[in-house]
């Protein structure tokens, strides 16, 4: 196995999908990339995960990850918004899977814990953290992008430990270990 690989950590939105990319190198992480795609200018909900789709393709071929790390939607009131989250991992998801990355959900929760040690983390203090962690100079004005790079380097501090998260590594693996949600 080779001593260096790249983790897409995505934060999936139907207004901003934010993302990161780390490289490990022997066990440690440097910073590639980090970066949102802004949807809100498209009104169609279709459009938007056509281009989060689209985006994630590109990135893949950009970076060649060789994992990606996906925050899951968390259960708000709102299930409307709650579905829409939903689409855009999906769509997310199948871009990774379409070329055979395996791809780990991690809850929001497992991710704040993972980077500041706190599962209540606000996303201004696991930004501040991976700062510090990553040796980032500024942080940007949206954290979703910060979000989608703490989804990659919790998937980092979780490598090689048996509870990940939720994993698949193909099309076979996720239809397999979803069985009950195909019709």
């Amino acid at each position: 196995m080779s001593n260096e690989r790249i983790i897409l950590g995505i934060d999936p939105g139907t207004t901003i999908m934010g993302f990161g990319l780390i490289k490990v190198v022997n066990k440690k992480m440097e910073f590639i990339q980090l970066n949102e795609l802004l949807l809100s200018q498209y009104d169609d909900h279709y459009l938007k995960l056509k281009k989060i789709f689209e985006r994630t393709i590109e990135l893949i071929e950009t970076y060649n990850p060789d994992e990606i790390a996906i925050e899951a939607p968390f259960f708000g009131k709102n299930v409307q918004s709650m579905l829409k989250l939903g689409r855009a991992q999906g769509v997310a998801m199948a871009a990774g899977l379409s070329r055979e990355i395996p791809i780990t959900e991690y809850e929001p929760k497992k991710i704040k814990m993972a980077i500041t040690g706190n599962g209540n983390a606000s996303k201004e203090q696991v930004a501040k953290m991976l700062q510090q962690l990553l040796g980032l100079k500024t942080l940007p004005k949206n954290l979703d992008s910060t979000d989608g790079l703490a989804a990659a380097v919790c998937h980092f501090f979780n490598s090689g430990k048996v509870v990940a998260g939720k994993s698949y590594s193909g099309w076979d693996a996720f239809v397999k270990q979803n069985e009950n949600r195909i019709q």
